[in-house]
């Protein structure tokens, strides 16, 4: 009897520890702003530390690749004159992601583009247009096949920049994610802007919900609601960043072929993968290819789904998008 008084009372102490440990397990955010954009980290933590080492890999990142931050291998490398510099795993990972999705979509999405990026403002709330010859030289200096690599060392021509700025959050997403992982957490949904990446799903075991910006209503209207089971949601949409003038709507997603705001029947192109980093690249080139062309672009990789919504709210999705998208 002794034993089995001793064994039940082993078993109940063992059963109000667990129940401790899963009670203290709660839901938890913390709040950072990198890579100009507002970084909400939400996971299911007994503390906010890990949530908080998490941001400060943010900022670790976004002094590595943000190619506004003085010293970071993109802003040498754009300051490099023709010369080869010596560049870190990530960055060279990223170039070598950015030219294979470059390639599938025939240059649709061109991280060179920096020639003609930074002669727009879309920040500032100043309604002001490029020179339109500035911006024709601009975009000659845009051509992804001219990036060399050789073992660390990448060297641009001269006069030509890359920006990160379409794919980074993605990859910086997707590192934070395999972070947290690293440090136990199970279930967390991580926003970076229009990127979403989860990991797990809720306690409960149901999918993370993502809503899908409305493009005609204020921040946090809703079109369509998806289901994240894990993986990574990217939305680019020309709402995000633009201005008005002279009746004309100008937005940040630039043609990496004239330099100018792509125009087309979208309005916003939202990504269903695993990897934000692909997800990323991907929403910005099937938004400029449109449609149709973006919908081969998206059928022909496998793992991903897209749901392109044009400016008159018609909405296409890929042949598995379904699985993502709440009725």
């Amino acid at each position: 009897m002794k034993i089995r008084r001793a064994l039940a009372l082993m078993l109940l102490v063992a059963l109000t520890l667990a129940g401790c440990a899963a009670a203290e397990r709660t839901k938890r955010s913390v709040v950072g702003f990198y890579l100009d954009t507002v970084i909400t980290l939400t996971a299911y933590v007994e503390d906010d530390a890990v949530l908080n080492d998490a941001l400060a890999e943010c900022a670790r990142y976004e002094a590595l690749l943000s190619r506004t931050v003085e010293g970071s291998d993109v802003w040498k490398l754009n300051h490099a004159g023709g010369r080869p510099v010596q560049v870190s795993k990530d960055t060279l990972t990223l170039i070598a992601t950015a030219r294979e999705v470059s390639e599938r979509s025939g240059g649709a999405f061109d991280i060179t583009i920096a020639p003609a990026s930074t002669l727009w403002d879309f920040t500032s709330g100043e309604k002001c247009l490029p020179g339109a010859a500035a911006l024709e030289a601009a975009a000659a200096k845009i051509d992804y096949a001219k990036i060399s690599v050789k073992g660390d060392a990448v060297t641009l021509p001269e006069g030509m920049m890359i920006d990160l700025g379409g794919i980074a959050k993605g990859y910086i997403a997707d590192a934070v994610k395999d972070y947290l992982i690293a440090r136990g957490v199970e279930s967390a949904i991580l926003s970076f802007g229009g990127n979403i990446v989860a990991i797990g799903t809720k306690p409960d075991g149901s999918p993370w919900k993502v809503g899908i910006q409305d493009i005609d209503r204020p921040t946090g209207e809703y079109m369509r609601v998806a289901k994240n089971y894990g993986g990574s949601t990217v939305t680019s949409g020309i709402y995000e960043r633009g201005f008005e003038l002279d009746g004309v709507y100008y937005h940040h997603i630039l043609s990496a072929q004239t330099g100018w705001p792509v125009e087309n029947e979208l309005a916003s192109v939202t990504i269903f993968s695993e990897s934000s980093t692909w997800g990323d690249a991907l929403s910005t080139a099937a938004f400029a290819l449109g449609t149709e062309r973006g919908m081969e672009l998206i059928e022909g990789i496998e793992g991903v789904e897209a749901l392109f919504i044009a400016r008159d709210r018609s909405m296409t999705a890929t042949s598995g998008a379904d699985k993502y998208l709440v009725e």
